[in-house]
C-alpha cells in the first residue's frame, strides 16, 4: 500500500485523513519539507487557497513538493488543492505549484451561501455525489489533461499524468472511490 500525505497547514485536510483512514490507509499530516520523505501520494486540500499557498512557500513545502512530484508522486488537490496546482488562475498573482495545465477561476459558482450538491458521473466510477463549497470552475483545460468528469459543461475532475483534481469534496461524503482512485495512482506511480 502507497504511503499517503495530507497537506495540513489549513483547510479541511483531518477529513482527508479520516477518509484515507476508511480506505485502510494509513495518512501522514505533511506541515514540513522532511514530512514528505517517504510518502507516495499527496492530498492537497480544500480551505483558503492563498493562505495555504503563502505557508507552503514560507516553509519551503512548495520546491519540495515540485521535486517529488518529478520524481513520481502523486498529487491529488481539491477545490483549492486543484486552484493550487493550477498553471494559471484567473485574476490572480497568488503563489501556486504550476503543475497542472488548467486554467481556473476561484469562487465561480459563488461564495459560502451559494454552495451546493450535484450527482456527477466519473468516468471508470459511476455515480458519485459532488459537493461543491466556493468551488473554482476549471475554464480551460490544456496538453493531454482527461476530463473525467463534467458539471453541465464544465471540468469538475480531470487528470493529467500522476495528478488528479476535483473542483468538489469527495472527502465530505461517505463514498470512498475517488479517494481510491487515487490511492490506486499512487501506487502505480510510486
Amino acid at each position: 500500500m502507497p504511503k499517503i500525505g495530507v497537506l495540513a497547514l489549513q483547510g479541511d485536510f483531518r477529513e482527508h485523513i479520516e477518509m484515507l483512514k476508511k480506505c485502510k490507509i494509513d495518512a501522514a499530516e505533511i506541515r514540513l519539507p522532511e514530512d514528505l520523505k517517504d510518502v507516495d501520494g499527496l492530498i492537497i486540500p480544500g480551505g483558503e487557497s492563498t493562505v495555504i499557498g503563502n505557508l507552503m512557500q514560507i516553509h519551503s513545502l512548495d520546491k519540495e513538493i515540485i521535486k517529488k512530484y518529478k520524481m513520481g508522486m502523486a498529487i491529488y488537490g481539491t477545490c483549492a488543492g486543484a486552484i493550487l496546482l493550477a498553471k494559471y488562475i484567473a485574476g490572480s498573482s497568488q503563489p501556486r505549484l504550476n503543475l497542472l495545465d488548467i486554467s481556473v477561476k476561484r469562487n465561480d459558482y459563488g461564495r459560502q451561501i451559494d454552495s451546493f450538491e450535484s450527482e456527477l458521473n466519473i468516468d471508470g466510477i459511476g455515480k458519485f455525489n459532488g459537493i461543491f463549497i466556493r468551488a473554482p470552475v476549471i475554464k480551460k483545460a490544456r496538453n493531454g489533461i482527461k476530463v473525467l468528469s463534467k458539471l453541465g459543461n464544465k471540468p469538475v475532475l480531470v487528470r493529467q499524468n500522476n495528478i488528479l483534481a476535483s473542483t468538489f469534496h469527495p472527502e465530505l461524503t461517505n463514498d470512498k472511490r475517488v479517494h481510491e482512485y487515487f490511492i490506486e495512482l499512487a501506487d502505480k506511480t510510486s
